[in-house]
């Protein structure tokens, strides 16, 4: 996955955010459902902007980008604990 796929789905992560905001807004889905799916949501937005900023260092030190994978989300989730 390269940058560009990365911020793609970043891109398409925060729209998807958006429109579950707007459902709950129309009523066409409930609190908790759109609570769940933002959860999921984050964690996911959470893991990309890793990859990101790890690619990048990657490069800047001189290193293959592409040997950068996506961490875990309970690794990701767990950086500040």
């Amino acid at each position: 996955m390269d940058d560009k796929n990365v911020l793609d789905r970043i891109h398409g992560l925060v729209d998807e955010e958006h429109e579950l905001r707007q459902q709950l807004a129309q009523g066409k889905l409930s609190a908790s459902e759109e609570h769940a799916r933002l959860k999921e949501l984050e964690e996911a937005l959470d893991q990309c902007w890793d990859l990101l900023r790890r690619r990048r260092a990657a490069r800047e030190v001189g290193n293959d980008p592409n040997a950068e994978q996506a961490h875990a989300v309970t690794e990701v989730e767990g950086y500040l604990q």
